[in-house]
């Protein structure tokens, strides 16, 4: 049988296995090949790993055994920021190029418990610091729709694995946008779960208040098969939360209601071609049967500098522990200090050391309650305002990301351009809410462009269940 890897899903490969259709080591075998003709060009895998075929086998021992798991033998590709024991992880920095992690993090124990194959590490922006993966220390990821493009980040080499059919599906990081962002420049699924509902042990912390894992995959079928798997209670994890923590809510008979905050969306830097599809979605969404309400989100414009402020003190604090002298890359000077110095000015990108640069700025003497402090109370205030919005509301629709993917090169020289990629995803991670961003159509390029839907919290399973609707009517 001819494996048509552009069509498969994860509940198609489980049934194919259990009839004996293909194998979990042929399955390996169609991706490492179209690993090896694609990656080169595209430069979406920092490694891949000799053991495949050693796991695929493995996997269908397990499924021959009648002992297979819907995870079973699904091929994963994981962001070089979670670690799996033994394995390289490197969050794509030269400071951490040969370190090796001594343990898995929760969600790669789960997977390794569900019998998953993990084909290799995904190149990232370097310590998941960018929109783009042009801050990798190892080279850009190309976008697989046009390779003079970005792919997005932080996630974009997991986002171009699963685009480019090098893995069924992957796992990425999003702190402010970094799983949903990639998603949308390459035409897929990529889902931001409620803060805590995913355990963060074993992911390297960027912004600690800010960091969830999350799945990158080709349908949100796929993406909620694998979060049912990842989430939980963890107790190596203080901030996850127990799955009744947000009750769900009975969609049965139950007619959403959907928030558009045109307020915040008709705004210069929205790309025409993105806007145009915005309101085309929400004209779908009203012939898909659900109820439209304009909405106003006050206080969020303040959302990306609260966001910045927030995160680079989270990331000067959590990169402090990078300095050479128990692992990684280490550079001797004249003495302790200077060893500091050489090593991580060596070691560390630009982009890194600016935001560490600004965030124990933000966090200095003199300047901790002008910006840090006022940053977290602002923060409060936007999480009411949505609290308050969802009493009127189910779901809010935004577009995704203002622009499609853009030129690789383009925005590299002027951060500020590149902070406003983040402009619709970063509300999520400053309250906690679920979102997820699906494929809704191209520009005349063809060029992917994803919509975003936002949730309370704890309701992933109404993001799931609009999600499956809204890309069952096709993507035009």
């Amino acid at each position: 049988m001819i494996i048509d890897l552009k069509n498969l899903t994860i509940k198609k490969v489980h049934e194919h296995f259990i009839k004996g259709d293909f194998t979990a080591l042929d399955l390996a075998r169609a991706y490492l090949k179209n690993i090896e003709s694609k990656n080169k060009d595209l430069n979406a895998y920092l490694e891949v790993f000799d053991d495949v075929e050693e796991q695929a086998k493995i996997a269908d021992d397990k499924i021959k055994a009648g002992k297979a798991d819907i995870l079973t033998g699904i091929p994963f590709a994981i962001k070089d920021n979670i670690l799996i024991e033994g394995r390289i992880a490197s969050s794509a920095s030269k400071i951490l190029e040969n370190y090796h992690a001594t343990y898995d993090a929760t969600v790669i124990k789960k997977l390794k418990e569900a019998g998953a194959i993990f084909l290799g590490r995904t190149n990232m922006d370097e310590f998941a610091m960018g929109g783009s993966t042009e801050n990798s220390a190892f080279g850009v990821t190309k976008n697989p729709y046009d390779h003079t493009r970005v792919a997005g980040g932080s996630s974009g080499g997991s986002a171009v694995v699963v685009a480019g059919d090098m893995a069924l599906v992957a796992l990425g990081s999003d702190t402010g946008g970094s799983v949903r962002q990639p998603a949308s420049f390459c035409g897929l699924v990529g889902l931001k779960p409620t803060y805590g509902s995913v355990s963060r042990y074993g992911l390297m912390a960027m912004g600690s208040s800010l960091d969830q894992i999350g799945p990158i995959t080709k349908t949100a079928e796929d993406a909620e098969i694998i979060f049912n798997e990842v989430h939980g209670k963890d107790i190596n994890d203080s901030t996850t939360i127990f799955e009744n923590t947000h009750p769900k809510k009975d969609l049965k008979n139950k007619k959403l209601i959907i928030g558009i905050p045109k307020n915040f969306i008709n705004k210069d830097g929205v790309d025409k071609e993105v806007f145009t599809n915005f309101e085309a979605s929400i004209a779908k969404i009203k012939l898909l049967g659900y109820e439209v309400k304009e909405i106003s989100l006050s206080d969020i414009d303040y959302s990306l500098a609260v966001y910045y402020i927030i995160m680079s003190a989270e990331a000067s604090t959590n990169l402090s522990r990078f300095d050479g002298v128990k692992y990684g890359l280490h550079k001797d000077g004249k003495n302790l200090l200077e060893d500091y110095l050489m090593t991580r000015g060596e070691g560390l990108g630009k982009e890194v050391r600016r935001r560490i640069l600004l965030g124990t700025y933000v966090l200095s003497s003199g300047y901790y309650d002008a910006y840090y402090n006022k940053a977290n109370d602002i923060r409060k205030t936007i999480k009411k305002t949505f609290d308050n919005v969802f009493r009127e509301v189910d779901v809010i629709l935004t577009p995704t990301t203002p622009t499609p993917a853009f030129k690789i090169g383009e925005k590299s020289k002027d951060p500020l351009q590149m902070y406003l990629e983040d402009v619709f995803t970063v509300t999520a991670n400053l309250t906690g809410m679920p979102a997820i961003s699906v494929p809704s159509g191209f520009t005349n390029d063809k060029l992917p462009i994803g919509m975003q839907f936002i949730a309370s919290h704890g309701r992933e399973n109404i993001l799931f269940e609009i999600s499956k609707v809204f890309e069952k009517n096709g993507v035009k």
